[in-house]
């Protein structure tokens, strides 16, 4: 578990430097949504705004879209996750990753984005 993990309320972790983040889902989303059975990601190279969605995970319970933490480009894709999608469930902050992007997200962007610590506390 990295400190420099930000979360967002809608569930979605953010973690890296100088301009190059990787993206994935909380492990309380994860527990939420249950068993993962398919995931769809977009492809590199697509560039999505804050909160626009990005992917769609379904799981045994429910379908739910993925939105994005801070503006970015997509420069890679975690394809285990689509043809494996429980390592979504195994290791959603590990190898459980969603996708990778490059970004410069200004303090505006990062606002509303709380430490893992606090994001936990609030979903508790």
């Amino acid at each position: 578990m990295s400190e420099s993990m930000l979360c967002s309320k809608t569930h979605e972790y953010l973690t890296g430097e100088d301009g190059n983040y990787t993206i994935g889902l909380t492990d309380y989303a994860v527990e939420q949504l249950g068993d993962v059975v398919f995931v769809e990601l977009p492809e590199v190279g697509s560039e999505f705004s804050k909160n626009e969605v990005f992917a769609t995970v379904e799981s045994v319970k429910a379908a739910s879209e993925i939105y994005m933490p801070v503006s970015g480009k997509v420069v890679a894709v975690n394809e285990d996750i689509v043809s494996t999608p429980e390592l979504l469930n195994e290791d959603p902050h590990g190898n459980g990753w969603l996708i990778k992007i490059e970004a410069q997200p200004d303090d505006t962007e990062l606002a509303d984005l709380l430490d893992y610590s606090d994001y936990r506390e609030e979903v508790e």
